[in-house]
């Protein structure tokens, strides 16, 4: 049985955090929990967390169950956009350039591996 984690309005752009999502995308959980924790880039650090918090409503779903037994992958994992702030960074000759920082709502779900 799958379960789900989802975060909302993470404050680093989408982009970043999909080079990220498609490094774990398909990996054991163990694996994947690996890579986050000794990546260079910041958004692991919540992307990490994020994996734990996946794991942990796994075993309120299934309780008894043990996650070294099940086999756990991350059988999804997808980064969507989420809202942008606008900001105005002086230009020259009075004008104003936009800048935009984005951010992202990120989802991942576990499963066990089919047998």
């Amino acid at each position: 049985m799958e379960a789900v984690a989802k975060l909302n309005n993470n404050p680093t752009s989408p982009r970043k955090m999909r080079l990220l999502a498609d490094l774990i995308r398909g990996l054991d959980v163990e694996k994947a929990l690996n890579i986050l924790k000794f990546h260079p880039k910041h958004p692991s650090v919540p992307l990490e967390k994020l994996l734990v918090s996946a794991i942990a409503n796994w075993k309120v779903k299934n309780e008894g169950a043990r996650v070294e037994d099940a086999n756990l992958i991350v059988k999804t994992v997808f980064v969507d956009g989420g809202r942008t702030l606008k900001r105005m960074r002086p230009a020259p000759q009075g004008r104003g350039y936009r800048i935009r920082k984005r951010s992202n709502h990120v989802t991942i779900v576990v499963d066990g591996k089919a047998q």
